[in-house]
């Protein structure tokens, strides 16, 4: 479990409405990762073009997020720019209880 602090965000049209569509506010993705533990994994299946990573964690209203999200070079350093966000579904979220609670056992 990683929690990310500092870093800042690289938002544009792209990503604010791939991540709104799923019914996200941007603030509550900066905070999913500035407020609460996250687990971080690659997305090895969607890294040809660039590394990226996926998060899961509990949103700021305590409901299950997934972030798909990189790295990027900025003029105040490494920002997140998130890919796409959105809740988990029921299976993805049972999934989700399960391997976090082995691991915080």
């Amino acid at each position: 479990m990683i929690k990310i602090k500092g870093l800042g965000f690289d938002w544009d049209v792209g990503n604010r409405e791939k991540c709104r569509k799923h019914g996200l506010d941007l603030l509550e993705i900066e905070a999913f990762f500035q407020q609460n533990p996250v687990y971080i994994t690659p997305d090895i299946d969607h890294s040809q073009m660039e590394k990226r990573y996926l998060a899961a964690g509990r949103s700021s209203t305590e409901r299950l997020m997934l972030v798909v999200f990189t790295f990027r070079e900025g003029a105040g350093g490494i920002l997140i720019r998130p890919i796409s966000a959105r809740y988990m579904h029921r299976k993805e979220a049972r999934k989700y209880e399960d391997e976090t609670s082995k691991i915080e056992k």
